[in-house]
């Protein structure tokens, strides 16, 4: 299993960042897919590479340890699921956001490797982290 994190601490309460990632649209286009979106539960994310296009269907499932949590239901992934976790940090919040993936090597091949997912994963959160702290109120 791979993983990826990126956390950022925000200076505002933690219900603040939470409402904000609440508004579950245009938090997840802020990572820069191509296209998002998000009907209940189910979010469907297209981004580009090259010639190639990669659709994933997710669903957010209910975790009492985090914020936020999505997994993958369809995509080119063995497993793969994205997790936010928000706790208060000397007045302000830390936001950390986790993925954790297996590539599934058949669908995937030797056109994207773990690599190149963890350098575009890492760029999506800061996008999004980027939006996040646009956004607090």
């Amino acid at each position: 299993m791979e993983s990826v994190s990126v956390t950022r601490t925000f200076d505002a309460d933690p219900e603040t960042v939470r409402d904000a990632m609440a508004d579950v649209q245009p938090f997840m286009a802020a990572a820069g897919f191509d296209e998002t979106r998000v009907d209940g539960d189910d979010l469907t994310i297209v981004n580009g590479f090259g010639l190639a296009a990669i659709e994933l269907s997710l669903t957010i499932v209910d975790r009492d340890d985090v914020e936020l949590a999505y997994e993958q239901d369809e995509g080119i992934f063995e497993e793969m699921w994205t997790t936010y976790e928000v706790a208060a940090e000397d007045g302000g919040t830390r936001v950390t956001a986790t993925t954790e993936f297996q590539l599934d090597v058949a669908v995937v091949g030797a056109v994207l490797d773990a690599t190149v997912i963890k350098r575009q994963r890492r760029r999506e959160l800061t996008k999004q982290f980027d939006w996040l702290e646009s956004n607090l109120t």
